[in-house]
């Protein structure tokens, strides 16, 4: 009998998802429906090949209706709107796969979904995702051999290609929701460090940075991730000194990042005045002290004790904040300007590779000996439609979602994907694809 997958979101992160559901449709005897607020988004990522339809969570009777002819569900919408998907999942006992964050809500969703024997995966994309199952295989495999985990660091990175926009200093582009770049660290990071806890607020988060060297692809900079502590019991790591998470970017990143953080301009809390009228460097201009003797170049250079040559200063105006050029929008939040600037020069184009990086570290004691093992990932996209960013994000949540109509997940309520029986066959299968983690004994 015929199995029903609604996707709900045809954004950038779905291609890779919805093609390989496509792709195992006739094998695996799958009805596909992808949902989302634009039709025509929907159907270009379908086709003929499957059942492409308007969708909006605010609409419930409509939502009910789609969601009821489904078995399983996988939301790409945005994660705050997911509890409402997963509100709808409950009252019609169907299963929800995501790749946010679990939420507080969401878990309260628990034991309800238990009772329902539902399935309710959560952070089963990239990072939250394959972080998670590529850790935990390696951990499981150093407590089986009796090693005690001291220390372990994980950063994870959405860049381009070395040979993508070569003149682009950031060396960086939107591969995934630009919104959520911007937002990108707002709140305080939370971690554990050689036994100490540390936390981390937003306006010095992007000065804290930590070196990483991936074996043949170079150096980067990470910057720590949201609550790394709540992993330790996710992970089995209750006693370890040391749990960082954190985001991957190349060198240099951070320190001009910063800058954009320290002026004000990923504020998202007021809508500001006269927008309609701005340039970009009117834009940059109202953040900066009043001068009427300095110009807005001069200006930004003695606030932040820049060189004109420096690198900050380049990637600032190669992004075009000192240009007279008109900003183009009616009215917005200066986080919500500063994307719309960004993306005239951060957009991928046709063409574009993105590049997908992560890196664990573990140290650990075993047999009276400390050891250390570091790991890495590397995938690159095809273009800007089949990009590693969709692949990485889209494919574990795919292949989950065949596994538990095909019975081979068993695990009910609101869960992550931290445990074998999600971690094993994901992996392997995703090898199989040209995602996998290589390992080296340091």
């Amino acid at each position: 009998m015929a199995k029903s997958i609604l996707v709900l979101g045809a954004g950038r992160s779905s291609s890779a998802l919805i093609s390989y559901l496509i792709g195992h449709s006739k094998k695996h005897d799958l009805v596909i429906t992808v949902g989302d607020v634009s039709l025509e988004a929907a159907q270009e990522r379908v086709g003929t090949q499957a059942t492409a339809i308007h969708f909006d969570i605010m609409d419930m009777n409509r939502s009910r209706l789609a969601i009821q002819s489904a078995d399983v569900v996988i939301s790409m919408i945005p994660a705050s709107l997911h509890p409402q998907v997963a509100r709808i999942c409950l009252s019609l006992n169907k299963h929800l796969l995501t790749a946010s964050y679990v939420s507080e809500e969401m878990k309260s969703f628990h034991e309800e979904a238990v009772a329902r024997g539902l399935l309710f995966l959560n952070e089963c994309g990239l990072d939250p995702g394959i972080d998670h199952m590529s850790a935990m295989q390696l951990i499981d495999g150093i407590k089986e051999k009796g090693g005690e985990l001291l220390s372990f660091e994980s950063f994870t990175g959405g860049l381009i290609a070395p040979e993508t926009d070569p003149d682009n200093p950031w060396r960086y582009k939107f591969t995934w929701n630009p919104r959520n770049v911007v937002m990108a660290g707002q709140g305080t990071a939370k971690f554990l460090q050689q036994g100490q806890f540390k936390f981390i607020s937003y306006q010095q988060l992007f000065k804290r940075i930590t070196p990483v060297t991936v074996p043949d692809y170079g150096e980067y900079e990470g910057y720590a991730n949201r609550d790394s502590l709540k992993y330790r019991e996710a992970y089995g790591l209750q006693h370890i000194q040391t749990m960082l998470r954190g985001t991957l970017r190349n060198k240099g990143y951070c320190s001009a990042w910063n800058i954009l953080v320290q002026l004000g301009c990923t504020d998202d809390s007021y809508l500001m005045e006269g927008v309609e009228s701005m340039s970009h460097r009117d834009f940059i201009n109202s953040f900066l002290d009043f001068d009427r003797h300095q110009s807005v170049e001069e200006k930004m250079i003695t606030q932040f004790n820049l060189r004109k040559d420096g690198p900050e200063f380049q990637r600032l105006s190669w992004s075009g904040f000192f240009s007279k050029e008109k900003i183009g929008l009616e009215k917005g939040t200066p986080a919500q300007v500063l994307e719309h600037i960004l993306n005239k020069k951060w957009k991928l184009n046709p063409d574009d590779k993105d590049f997908v990086v992560m890196w664990h570290r573990f140290v650990f004691n075993q047999e009276g000996k400390e050891k250390e093992i570091q790991a890495s990932l590397v995938a690159k996209g095809d273009d800007s439609t089949n990009t590693a960013m969709a692949k990485t994000v889209g494919l574990p949540l795919a292949i989950a979602a065949k596994l538990l109509l095909e019975n081979k997940i068993k695990t009910r309520g609101v869960v992550i994907p931290t445990t074998k029986d999600f971690y094993e066959p994901i992996l392997d299968e995703l090898k199989g694809l040209g995602i996998e983690l290589n390992e080296r004994d340091i």
